[in-house]
């Protein structure tokens, strides 16, 4: 449970998230822009900005050690070695006044405890790895000189560079051509083959979601209110946010000038949340539903999801 401290009091930004992310296996959370995915991400290796962002209640539990008491020496030690964290803006996650070859050697010095001709010699590696060409030169610019799917590249050769057991991918593929898109996740499916990692991949694009997810966790207004494998979320999807959020995927059978189906209203600023269903709250519904929270339960096997008497259709 993660709350904010604004000029009109403490907020709620996530509330009661909870799921699980298996060794190799990936995970997805989906969800409109404002819906919490970025904060839940940030709470997991506390990048939360400070002081106002604090995490209330709950449990990180990682490898079974729980995150919110470890101290900070520890933190720093997971983060980054540990648990890797591909960021949602590459320019402005890159110092753009240190050459991308210094900052991948301060990661790698750090957490291996490597010299610097090492640290060196595996950034250039690590940049090879992940497609970037002539990395012996590249290892030398600066983040402006290179485009967007390069710096993204960047951002992945330092989040694998300490060989993670754990990756956070924040919308990896935000502002990239559908070309750059579809070779960045190759390039994270690949490397999740190869060291075997956990991966939590955040994005609002459902498409994504279906290639590359074992299992998909929607959030809406800083709620999980459906969870289920991929498979089974798209073929019987229960709340009517994530019946929303599939109906309005472009298909290929669709008619040319064919108009989007979308969802009406907008997510609520989140001083104003309800107690209640906040998909109700959105669909301007009064009533019982926007008073008591819904129950989150399991409705088939695997199968969970927030049961409100107007958005669930069980």
């Amino acid at each position: 449970m993660t709350s904010f401290q604004t000029d009109d009091g403490q907020v709620r930004a996530v509330d009661g998230v909870s799921f699980e992310i298996p060794k190799g296996k990936t995970i997805g959370l989906v969800g409109e822009s404002g819906c919490g995915k970025t904060v839940t991400a940030m709470s997991i290796v506390d990048l939360l900005p400070k002081p106002a962002g604090t995490i209330q209640e709950g449990e990180i539990l990682f490898g079974g050690e729980d995150l919110r008491k470890v101290g900070d020496s520890r933190l720093h030690e997971v983060r980054g070695g540990e648990i890797g964290v591909i960021f949602q803006e590459p320019m402005s996650a890159l110092n753009p006044v240190h050459r991308i070859g210094k900052q991948l050697v301060e990661a790698i010095v750090l957490h291996k405890k490597v010299n610097k001709r090492d640290a060196l010699i595996r950034a250039v590696e690590l940049l090879e790895k992940v497609g970037i060409p002539s990395p012996e030169r590249r290892v030398m610019d600066y983040p402006h000189q290179l485009s967007g799917g390069m710096r993204q590249r960047v951002m992945i050769a330092m989040a694998i560079s300490c060989e993670p057991q754990l990756l956070i991918a924040d919308e990896p593929t935000t502002a990239l051509d559908v070309t750059v898109q579809a070779q960045i996740l190759e390039l994270i499916e690949s490397m999740q083959r190869d060291l075997g990692m956990a991966v939590l991949l955040i994005t609002h694009d459902l498409g994504v979601i279906a290639e590359n997810c074992e299992e998909v966790v929607v959030m809406y207004a800083g709620r999980v209110v459906e969870k289920a494998s991929v498979l089974e979320l798209f073929a019987n999807p229960l709340h009517a946010y994530t019946k929303g959020l599939l109906s309005s995927i472009p298909r290929l059978e669709y008619k040319r000038k064919t108009e989007l189906k979308t969802i009406e209203g907008q997510v609520a600023a989140i001083r104003d949340f309800v107690p209640g269903c906040r998909f109700c709250q959105r669909m301007e519904r009064e009533g019982e539903t926007l008073v008591e929270r819904p129950e989150f339960k399991e409705v088939s096997p695997d199968h969970w999801v927030e049961t409100c008497m107007s958005c669930y259709a069980g």
